[in-house]
């Protein structure tokens, strides 16, 4: 049913003194219930003449029984309404085939059309004639009998075909008013007035001209109906047509209800935002730039689906938090953490090995094993592409380069380099991150150090891991051991970013002093390096290449020409240090800078070659001398190689017999349990040996024993002096001197076998450095010595013995 046709009674109309209407040829019409619907004034038949003037309608057809005010514009047409008006007020009502047209010829004309009674004439202010009328009877134009001044017809009266008791035929009209009302009920813009005009109707026929009358179809298919005559059929036809307008209306009506709920929720939106934001400002804090600055970063962010659906919550939360509360600063620092992690951002790794291997060399001299596994690391990776990074453990003494090796790792595969120190670390929230909601709560180290390198496969040096505490707080080497699992950390999980995190990438470089603290589950996860220290000639090399122009250029000395000459450089060794690293070298060398840079800034010119003496002059007496070991020769005093976490060293094992005694043996120099059970074996099997080595076994009970390792401020632990308390002890009751210059290491058992030990580098470098020239270990140890440089120990005369009677053979005079 047309949307833009409204129903209001005859009355009404008839009151009305001017119709606010279209000229005819725009005209839209309003279809008016008659005053009976018979369509007769007092239910009397007025008599229709034979001929009768037409008025051709452009837009609509006028049914039997239907009121319609219309704007008559064309000068034709007023001419016949008025004509028709002075007479007896019947005019003929056809439709044109075609509405474009502005002058209808006759042939432009349908056939059949309705009779209508003008009820009404009212003259418009504008000069225009808007008339009311009501359709009667249908009619077919028989012949055109004038077309000047307007259209004249001879018609024929049609009537409809009469029904009785049709039960089918009043099922058709009740379906037509059930359509009709559902069609008016889902049509907004239809007043509700029609829906009871509807049920009011009772003659089917009028309520089939009144339907279609107001039925949203084209010209054509209402001339249709108007054509059929049997009353039943036009029923049917118009029954079809209301389906097809029913569904329309049904879907116009789904997608309206649609388009108005979202722009109601659009507007809704819309005005909640301008709220809050009317809101935020009254309350002086506005965080949208903030918000918009950080979804901005997030678009060019590569990262994973989870990553990406827990930013996209906490920026909805942040939307809807006002920047002075509490949590605010909690949820923004997270996402800025969010958005600072490399997710997916990697360096490109340098696989070219021979540069590699230079840059290795550059920086470090020495340090061959270590060199060797990078490269093959290197190499693996160029072939395959892809592989998880080792976990790797530089375990050395102090000041052998073990970190600044992996800074040099890092440039060799052109990959950024973090350290992040362990030492002292006692909590694990350090490794794994707090929960955010704690005050104060940041992520662990390992996420902060990637965070502020931007890059997710940096050489980490996680340094002095010995070192890690423990207490109530949690156990970070625990905490460790998932960071350190190439099989779990591409899920590392930290507490703070509530997030995993793929470390797998990450080229971790563990460093330690001593291998025994660090926790055995963690230990297990380490590739083990080992690097000792360094022997004189290496450190003469590395003075050379690397501290000497450090030392230089950091004194303002580096464009001055003046020699340091190996000798020199060797008696600053060999004097004035007693290490494995060069670190004490470093600072000596720094003091003789310091010297020559004051001795520049007085006199303005400086010797051109730096002499023993000058390094006396400048340094001091020698802090370190090798006649002790001279001197102190005498019997009962044996020389030992001790491991220590800086490295090797020499301790002296003295001991001495007093008459009168009982056989006790007395240890002191804050010895550990292993050493005293070494000391008390020795003791036994020299007693159960006597008789072997010259000794009266009587004097074992006539006799106590002392034996004391000086520094006893140091605590002195291991099997390694075994043999060397047996030759102390043996030196001491047979009165037969030491070899001087002899040093030993190697433990012992009762039945007078020597084992092997560990720290053989370190002892043996220990002994060249304090001027030893001869060593006694076992057998079972040639391997370690095979190892070393045969350069850095020449000079240095090794026996190697199985048993303790070969021990005594070499080393008393």
């Amino acid at each position: 049913m047309s949307e833009n046709l409204t129903f209001c009674p005859m009355k009404e109309i008839m009151s009305q003194k001017i119709y606010l209407g279209s000229p005819e040829d725009e005209m839209e019409f309003m279809p008016i219930i008659p005053l009976n619907e018979d369509g007769g004034e007092n239910s009397e038949e007025q008599a229709i003449p034979v001929e009768l003037p037409l008025l051709p309608l452009r837009n609509t057809v006028l049914f039997p029984g239907v009121v319609l005010p219309i704007t008559v514009g064309r000068d034709k047409s007023i001419k016949a309404v008025n004509d028709a008006y002075r007479s007896d007020k019947m005019v003929g009502v056809v439709s044109q085939k075609d509405s474009v047209v502005e002058e209808p010829s006759v042939s432009d004309l349908v056939d059949i059309g309705t009779v209508a009674k003008i009820v009404k004439l009212i003259k418009m202010p504008d000069g225009g004639t808007t008339i009311i009328i009501q359709g009667k009877k249908r009619f077919k134009i028989d012949e055109i009998t004038s077309d000047d001044p307007y259209f004249k017809a001879k018609i024929s009266l049609l009537e409809d075909d009469e029904l009785k008791n049709d039960a089918d035929f009043d099922a058709m009209v009740s379906s037509i008013k059930e359509l009709a009302a559902q069609i008016i009920q889902l049509s907004p813009n239809l007043p509700s007035e029609a829906s009871i005009i509807l049920k009011n109707i009772e003659n089917p026929s009028f309520l089939i001209h009144f339907v279609s009358s107001n039925l949203n179809s084209t010209i054509v298919e209402k001339q249709r109906l108007l054509e059929i005559n049997n009353i039943k059929a036009r029923a049917e036809v118009l029954m079809n047509l209301l389906q097809t307008e029913l569904q329309y209306a049904e879907l116009k009506n789904k997608v309206t209800n649609k388009t108005r709920a979202e722009l109601d929720k659009q507007q809704k939106d819309y005005f909640l935002q301008q709220q809050m934001k009317a809101i935020k400002e009254e309350l002086g804090g506005d965080n949208v730039a903030e918000v918009k600055e950080m979804q901005k970063k997030a678009e060019g962010k590569i990262w994973s689906a989870a990553a990406k659906d827990l930013f996209n919550k906490g920026i909805e939360k942040l939307e809807r938090m006002h920047p002075s509360t509490p949590d605010y600063s909690v949820v923004y620092n997270h996402l800025d953490l969010m958005l600072d992690l490399p997710w997916e951002d990697y360096t490109k790794d340098q696989y070219d090995l021979k540069k590699a291997k230079k840059i290795l060399d550059n920086d470090h001299y020495g340090m061959d094993k270590v060199k060797e596994r990078i490269l093959e690391y290197l190499a693996v990776l160029k072939l395959k592409g892809d592989m998880k990074s080792p976990i790797l453990c530089f375990i050395g003494p102090p000041g052998i380069g073990k970190t600044s090796l992996g800074k040099s790792i890092a440039n060799a595969i052109n990959r950024k380099y973090v350290r992040v120190s362990l030492g002292g670390l006692h909590d694990e929230s350090e490794i794994r991150g707090h929960r955010k909601t704690y005050i104060g709560a940041m992520p662990g180290r390992i996420l902060q150090s990637i965070r502020k390198i931007k890059s997710s496969n940096p050489v980490m040096i996680l340094d002095e891991i010995d070192k890690v505490g423990n207490d109530f707080r949690g156990d970070p080497s625990s905490a460790l051991l998932e960071v350190l699992d190439p099989e779990q950390n591409n899920n590392f999980y930290d507490n703070y970013l509530e997030l995993e995190y793929d470390l797998s990438k990450v080229l971790f470089i563990v460093t330690a002093n001593n291998l025994q603290n660090i926790q055995p589950a963690l230990r297990d996860r380490l590739e083990i390096i080992d690097l000792s220290g360094y022997a004189i000639e290496e450190k003469i090399e590395i003075a050379r290449r690397h501290l000497l122009p450090k030392q230089k250029e950091a004194h303002g000395l580096k464009d001055l020409n003046f020699k340091i000459s190996d000798a020199v450089l060797e008696k600053v060794i060999t004097d004035y240090t007693r290490e494995s690293g060069v670190r004490d070298l470093d600072r000596q060398l720094a003091s003789i800078m310091r010297n020559l840079a004051k001795t520049y800034a007085i006199k303005g010119s400086l010797k051109p070659t730096i002499s023993r003496g000058d390094i006396t002059r400048i340094l001091g007496k020698s802090r370190f001398s090798n006649e002790i070991y001279k001197t102190a020769n005498m019997a009962g005093v044996a020389v030992g190689l001790a491991w220590t976490y800086v490295g090797g060293d020499i301790l002296f094992i003295e001991t001495a017999t007093s008459d009168n005694g009982k056989g006790e043996l007395k240890l002191t120099g804050n010895l550990g349990n292993v050493m005293k059970e070494s000391a008390t074996t020795a003791m036994t099997y020299l007693q159960a040996n006597a008789k072997k080595y010259g000794i009266d076994p009587e004097l074992f009970t006539k006799k106590n024993v002392h034996i004391h390792i000086p520094e006893g401020a140091v605590p002195k632990d291991g099997p390694s002096a075994g043999i060397t308390l047996m030759t102390a002890l043996a030196s001491s009751f047979t009165n037969r001197r030491v070899k001087p210059y002899l040093a030993m290491t190697g433990e012992i058992t009762l039945r007078g076998q020597v084992l092997p030990v560990g720290g053989i580098k370190e002892k043996v470098l220990a002994a060249k450095r304090a001027g030893l020239k001869e060593i006694i270990m076992c057998a079972q140890n040639e391997k370690d010595v095979m190892e070393i440089d045969q350069n850095f120990i020449r000079g240095l005369k090794i026996n190697y013995v199985k048993t303790m009677q070969q021990v005594i053979d070499l080393a008393l005079v």
